[in-house]
């Protein structure tokens, strides 16, 4: 195998994309910092079970592991952000209020999770800590359409399950931890026939509410549905009315929001309200862009357990579902050691000026830059340069 042929889904990124990758992610930090949150770096490695106790069998699976030739310990590489912020808050910055984080880092997985998808995310977060109510909701939602709406995503969707609807349905019985992931993958997958075996010998009531699930999904008047179809019980109509309220005032023009009470996706920690928000892709079809929800258990493996709300979202992908960015406006200025040649162009450059000195023998060449103007000798002042439009 040649030396340059890189692994499956890992994929080296180009010029035009790594730029638009690196202003979108610059963008995105500034709008959660206008929304008060506070930038943190986690680590790439670390012990093994920091990243995953807590954490379910997906999240396990995906990561990648290794043994530490420092203290032979189990090392991960990171799959995900969300545990090691948890550590954050509730180690190393134990605050008593809210605390507002965000992220932006890549994380590796050993498999892809869907077709065409890398398996090294640009993976960037929020996340609220330290508020059970609605309103942290809320503004989660808020902030994840504020940022698809920076990157220049058209025509959002808003899809929202909860965890707390399965979780009633289940609360009659006590399934092995393995069944009820076994059901929770057949819900998400939407496999009717698969329920149908796994809810074999359960009461009545449970298996007909787990065969109603898979179509407990459209607009908002699914949550009417819900309330006629599922057996009716506190922890469930919390969550209804929970996802009846976000639903009504998470809807905007531009974000239309849909519920799927089956969908169960994703990662083992979450404990209450669940949501993608999708739009189209190039080619018309339905893309997830982001995802997130809510956390309350996180923290618990790290001694403080704390109310915990939060989004994430791939930078790589983002990039695939927007514009390409124009080519960057910049000076073409000729190579030379004459001092008001070095100075004129050390002056354009810190006034944010984008100077690319042409090499000699390189006059021609295509870049990553439109020179739209250029560098030339001031004809009224001697050893002066002036910029002039091409």
């Amino acid at each position: 195998m040649s030396a340059w042929v890189l692994p499956d889904h890992i994929a080296d990124v180009l010029p035009s994309e790594a730029r638009h990758i690196e202003e979108l992610r610059r963008g995105l930090l500034d709008t959660a910092r206008g929304y008060g949150y506070e930038l943190v770096m986690p680590p790439m490695v670390e012990h093994l079970e920091s990243l995953l106790t807590g954490t379910g069998e997906a999240l396990d699976l995906m990561t990648f592991k290794l043994v530490d030739q420092l203290s032979g310990r189990s090392l991960g590489l990171r799959a995900d952000s969300t545990p090691q912020v948890a550590r954050i808050d509730a180690h190393l910055l134990n605050r008593q209020g809210v605390a507002r984080l965000s992220y932006c880092g890549p994380v590796v997985h050993t498999r892809v999770d869907r077709p065409l998808s890398s398996r090294e995310p640009l993976q960037f977060g929020a996340e609220i800590y330290g508020h059970a109510g609605l309103e942290a909701d809320l503004e989660v939602v808020e902030l994840t359409r504020a940022c698809l709406r920076h990157a220049g995503v058209q025509r959002l969707q808003l899809d929202l399950a909860d965890v707390r609807v399965i979780d009633a349905v289940l609360a009659p019985v006590n399934l092995p931890a393995d069944t009820v992931r076994a059901i929770h993958a057949a819900l998400a997958g939407k496999d009717v026939p698969g329920l149908e075996e796994l809810a074999r010998g359960l009461p009545d009531s449970v298996r007909r509410d787990l065969r109603a699930l898979p179509g407990l999904f459209g607009d908002v008047s699914v949550l009417a549905r819900a309330r006629q179809e599922l057996t009716p019980s506190p922890m469930l109509h919390a969550a209804l009315d929970d996802l009846q309220w976000l639903a009504g005032h998470a809807a905007t023009a531009d974000m239309a929001v849909t519920i799927d009470l089956a969908d169960l996706r994703g990662y083992a920690y979450y404990t209450g309200m669940r949501f993608a928000v999708f739009a189209q892709d190039p080619q018309g079809a339905a893309m997830e862009l982001a995802r997130g929800g809510r956390y309350d258990e996180v923290g618990a493996v790290f001694g403080r357990k704390r109310p915990a709300v939060g989004f994430s979202l791939d930078l790589k992908e983002l990039v695939s579902a927007v514009a390409p960015r124009p080519l960057v406006a910049a000076i073409r200025s000729p190579w030379g050691m004459e001092p008001g040649l070095r100075e004129a162009v050390a002056a354009l450059r810190a006034q944010g000026h984008t100077v690319v000195c042409v090499l000699p023998g390189h006059e021609h060449e295509v870049n990553e830059f439109h020179c739209d103007r250029e560098l030339v000798p001031d004809a009224a002042r001697a050893g002066a340069w002036t910029v002039k439009s091409l």
